[in-house]
């Protein structure tokens, strides 16, 4: 983690970003790190039982903690109490970067970047080498535009987005507010449209655009694809790992987070507040209602229409009942050793002397 160019005191952080002082005062505070990597002007954050014993050994000069664990912290260490240690690091982190990284300062237009005399900037945009800014697109203030992106015809991006090196924002689609797209993810790519026609396929052009709201955040090398008719849609908040297929017309809603791998299939529509574990399928044309957990590697062949923790394959189900299920399926080899048992006894009682179970054969 960069270092700031100047200390900050732990009671300034406190007036920018709330929170309690606890522990000793005054600390200044100049980088962020790990609660066992910290040094004495470094802040470092405790949000669960089970660092409980790394933050005893931590040399940090402040920790962010919740009040439930804030006698974990070894004497002489500062702290700021919250409800939620993870979350105001992750604010305070941000706040950090922007300020420790000289790039956030960057602007103008690289001169081997090519902008069109038709396209609109705001204030204090910066545009990188070998970029290209296409005719008709809006470009809002404090966007930073990096080496090798292209933004295509009649696009456009909002204020304080930035776009990494080589990412494509192709014709007509447009990013929100304060949007951060990692490299090499292609925006506005054209939908899988093909109608079969005597043995070969006919391509159904796409038509629309993609619309993606504020705050969305998107990983490296993910594929979102222009819609066929209407527009494909990812809402406010929405957070994008990396290597994720999104396809025509899908529908996001506000603030769900989709782990690395996934592939959403056309027309799909996912609720607010999802999360979508990693390497998940979802299949055309379903419908995932709101508040719902999707476990890594499962496949959704149905709407969801229940909030609630799904995992499997087939059939997906409830987690709960997955969880069932599969302490079932971890019985199976012993449940057929004892059917194996009863039948070969069925035999034996089939072909015997009919002798109960205690009299002796008589040999004859």
């Amino acid at each position: 983690m960069r270092r700031l160019a100047n200390e900050i005191d732990l009671a300034e952080l406190v007036a920018l970003f709330g929170g309690e002082l606890a522990g000793r005062q005054p600390v200044r505070i100049r980088r962020l790190a790990s609660l066992a990597s910290a040094q004495a002007d470094d802040l470092s954050f405790l949000s669960a039982a089970r660092h409980r014993s790394a933050a005893t050994r931590t040399q940090a000069g402040a920790v962010v903690v919740s009040r439930d664990l804030l006698d974990a912290l070894p004497p002489g260490v500062g702290a700021i109490v919250v409800e939620n240690p993870y979350a105001h690091f992750a604010r305070i982190a941000r706040w950090f970067e922007a300020r420790a990284s000289q790039r956030s300062n960057r602007v103008g237009i690289h001169p081997t970047a090519t902008v069109s005399s038709e396209a609109k900037l705001g204030a204090r945009v910066f545009v990188g080498a070998h970029a290209v800014v296409s005719a008709d697109a809006i470009i809002g203030d404090d966007v930073m535009i990096e080496a090798q992106c292209f933004i295509g015809d009649g696009a456009q991006i909002g204020a304080g987005t930035r776009l990494h090196p080589a990412v494509r924002v192709l014709d007509d689609c447009t990013l929100g507010e304060r949007c951060i797209v990692h490299s090499g993810t292609v925006i506005g790519s054209d939908g899988f449209g093909f109608a079969q026609d005597q043995g070969h396929w006919e391509k159904i052009p796409q038509l629309g655009a993609v619309r993606i709201g504020n705050d969305v955040e998107i990983g490296a090398n993910c594929t979102i694809d222009r819609g066929a008719l209407d527009d494909t849609e990812i809402d406010d908040g929405c957070k994008l790992d990396n290597l994720i297929q999104i396809a025509h017309n899908v529908r996001i809603g506000k603030h769900s987070a989709l782990a690395g791998c996934v592939g959403v299939a056309g027309s799909a529509v996912i609720g607010s507040r999802c999360m979508i574990g990693g390497g998940a399928g979802i299949l055309g044309h379903l419908q995932i209602c709101d508040d719902v957990v999707v476990s890594a590697m499962s496949l959704v062949t149905r709407s969801i229409r229940k909030p609630g923790f799904y995992t499997g394959v087939f059939p997906m189900m409830p987690n709960a009942g997955w969880e069932r299920a599969a302490a079932t399926v971890r019985q199976l080899p012993g449940l057929r050793d004892r059917v194996r048992a009863l039948e070969q006894a069925m035999r034996n009682a089939e072909t015997g002397s009919n002798l109960g179970p205690d009299e002796p054969d008589s040999g004859e």
